[in-house]
This record gives structure tokens, sequence and C-alpha cells, in this order.
């Protein structure tokens, strides 16, 4: 017989709820093996907005190459740092 399940609590605020189960043990609550993969194609990720100081020389060639490229510039730096950061994990997980 599988053990009773604890109620999740309503919480006010996301802070609290991002705060209760960073501490909370969710195999309490959750039973996982009822659990199901969904695909949520409008996701969008929480973005957080950054200064970054960059040497004029390199912001005027990110510009021009994504011009040429027609995309924004901000997301072709996204795409190059995407990129560089999967590389570097896969030699990490490697090494």
């Amino acid at each position: 017989m599988p053990k009773p399940r604890k109620r999740v609590p309503k919480h006010r605020t996301e802070d609290a709820e991002r705060a209760f189960w960073s501490e909370a043990d969710s195999t309490e609550y959750i039973d996982w093996a009822e659990g199901r993969r969904m695909v949520l194609p409008n996701l969008k990720p929480s973005l957080k907005t950054i200064s970054l100081r960059l040497p004029e020389h390199l912001l005027e060639e990110l510009k021009l190459l994504a011009n040429k490229r027609d995309v924004p510039y901000q997301s072709l730096l996204k795409v190059f740092l995407a990129e560089r950061l999967e590389t570097e994990m896969r030699k990490n997980r490697a090494g």
C-alpha cells in the first residue's frame, strides 16, 4: 500500500513557493511514478536583464555580423554564448 502523501500548502507568492520547494522533499507530496512527460512548446524561459560592457569595436563587429544574418545583434550574442557554454560544459563532462 503506498504511503499517504502530504498536502501541498498554498503559497502567497512565487518567492514563498520557491523557498518551500528548495527545502521540501517533493516525494512526500508527489508520486513521481504517476508522472508523465509533457511538451510545453509555448513556454518562454525567464529572462534577466544584465549590463555588459564591451569594447566598441567588438560591438560594432557583432552588429555587422548580425545585420548580415538578418538577426538582432542581442539574439546573435545569445546564440554565441549558448554555443560556447555547451562546448565548455561538454569539455567539463568529458574531462
